[in-house]
């Protein structure tokens, strides 16, 4: 098998420093040294509207929706690095999610997410490193019938973990992201039945 896993990597979150966009940045590379193809979009090109059933039946699923959604339909797996706000998912992230999921252009709501590998990562200033909102985003995915890794990455007092862009500062963090990202190239290439270059050394 030659063909290798399409992953499609956005944050949650819209700020152009964020701490999770950085985290993503840093996922992305040890995803595509794994030979994977990355499709990277940032959700600040994907304006939706509050999702309002009402402004769906009167003027069906946004355009922006439908852009994400042929990406998604396109991609064999998910990376996602998501803020936590309040304790849970942002607010944008969510509502991109509720969009992307509804029926589109002939084609059933869920079959962007359905079958699709998912790896989740998140980057808070706090202790706990966005842990809170990985717990419900995992529920989430797994209601739209991704099949989520069951690792994921929490990094904690991200304000001191990067150097530069994107580069972490600890062995440590550098190591857990590798691993995420090799599992999700793993995951992808097994339930699509494609090649993989990735190895847990």
């Amino acid at each position: 098998m030659t063909k290798h896993p399409i992953i499609l990597a956005f944050a949650g979150s819209l700020r152009a420093e964020s701490f999770n966009k950085r985290l993503l940045r840093a996922a992305m590379e040890h995803v595509r040294a794994l030979g994977a193809e990355v499709v990277h979009v940032d959700l600040r090109d994907y304006v939706m509207p509050l999702y309002d059933g009402d402004h769906e039946a009167e003027y069906s699923v946004p355009e922006a929706a439908r852009r994400l959604r042929k990406l998604m339909l396109g991609c064999h797996g998910m990376l996602i690095a998501s803020p936590e706000y309040n304790g849970s998912v942002s607010g944008v992230l969510k509502n991109t999610l509720d969009w992307c999921s509804r029926p589109a252009d002939d084609v059933a709501g869920l079959a962007p997410f359905s079958g699709k590998a998912v790896a989740l990562v998140a980057a808070s200033p706090s202790p706990f490193g966005g842990v809170r909102g990985l717990g419900h985003l995992r529920a989430i995915m797994g209601k739209l019938g991704s099949v989520v890794l069951a690792e994921d990455v929490a990094l904690p007092f991200a304000g001191n973990a990067f150097e530069g862009d994107h580069g972490l500062v600890a062995a440590p963090a550098r190591e857990q992201v590798r691993l995420v990202g090799a599992g999700l190239v793993r995951l992808a290439a097994r339930l699509h039945g494609l090649g993989t270059d990735a190895t847990t050394s």
